[in-house]
């Protein structure tokens, strides 16, 4: 008796109790869980996972302590119908509002995401016949004032996330993420194989971007939100030769993208496959150099908040005006010479 209640040990206080024979439970269950095949797996992992980033305070991080590891936020977010979302959104915008409603419903909007609709064209609430005419709309003349010559513009209203040169051919902080170069943009060259090692492959791609001796590559990430103005304008003067365009790239819940001179683009479109691309040229034998853009000339809209990346080339004394997470407007000068 003397022996066995010794090697028992003391007895554990009853809260000690209660946390040790869950981790037991939590144990075997895991345990369990890990004998299942993949498909099951994270069919039982994926409710813990979305628990898991949506609870305050880590409550379930104890789990992690017991051997359990959330499913990456890039997979899960990657998971979601986001292009059927999107559609159905985007569906939904363009219902036609009853008279009566619309002064209402774009107060409240306004009020919620602090719309200017002194700056905007058309002032009258009842003008907008549905979210995404009021989501569109258009700014009086000399709303926005384009910066001078020697100056690259702000494309958009929004909100500055991330800018800079671009190093080791990584494009920072993309809603959330970091992409490379070349997943971003997609291959320069579908057809070609190099023969180059990751490292050398990486600055191969950057150097086929660069198409001017002692330039360098920079970028500039916005975010526009809810109540900016969603219109996008022309950075600088430059030809449009080439377009390629990613169907799964777009905000979640963006119905559709417009590009005003390219009638063949159809964004968010269910023809396309997922992490397809599909390519246009506007050179042709009759327009040998493309589509002219000039400084401040429309773009393009957007049919709900989004996320503006330029990458571009310029001169290695190219200096960026801006500071991280700071509000730009269209017009004004991102950088210049």
């Amino acid at each position: 008796m003397c022996q066995s209640e010794a090697r028992r040990g003391p007895e554990l206080p009853a809260a000690a109790k209660w946390l040790h024979f869950p981790q037991l439970a939590l144990r075997r269950r895991l345990g369990q869980l890990s004998c299942m095949s993949r498909p099951a797996l994270k069919l039982r992992s994926w409710p813990l996972t979305v628990l898991y980033y949506l609870l305050p305070f880590g409550a379930l991080r104890p789990l992690s302590r017991v051997g359990w590891r959330p499913v990456s936020r890039v997979a899960l977010y990657k998971s979601v119908p986001t292009r059927l979302l999107s559609r159905a959104w985007g569906r939904l915008n363009q219902v036609e509002l009853p008279h009566w409603l619309r002064r209402p419903v774009y107060s409240l909007y306004i009020w919620t995401f602090g719309v200017n609709m002194k700056e905007a064209a058309v002032e009258d609430l009842h003008h907008y016949r549905n979210l995404s005419e009021f989501f569109r709309r258009k700014l009086k003349p000399q709303a926005r004032p384009v910066s001078g010559l020697h100056s690259v513009i702000s494309p958009s209203d929004g909100k500055i996330l991330n800018f800079g040169q671009v190093k080791n051919c990584e494009v920072e902080q993309v809603k959330g993420v970091t992409y490379s170069l070349e997943s971003f943009l997609g291959p320069r060259t579908p057809s070609e194989d190099l023969p180059f090692s990751p490292a050398s492959s990486r600055d191969s791609f950057r150097n086929q971007l660069v198409t001017r001796e002692g330039n360098e590559l920079y970028h500039c990430v916005i975010y526009l939100a809810p109540g900016d103005y969603h219109c996008f304008h022309s950075p600088t003067d430059w030809t449009v030769s080439h377009r390629r365009h990613f169907p799964a790239v777009g905000a979640t819940n963006v119905g559709s993208i417009r590009i005003y001179f390219d009638r063949d683009l159809h964004t968010n479109s269910p023809r396309y496959s997922k992490g397809s691309y599909n390519d246009f040229s506007f050179v042709t034998r009759a327009n040998k150099e493309g589509v002219p853009m000039r400084k401040g000339e429309h773009l393009g809209e957007f049919n709900l908040g989004s996320t503006i990346v330029l990458i571009f080339e310029a001169p290695k004394d190219f200096n960026f005006r801006l500071k991280a997470g700071q509000k730009i407007r269209f017009g004004e000068a991102l950088g210049s010479l």
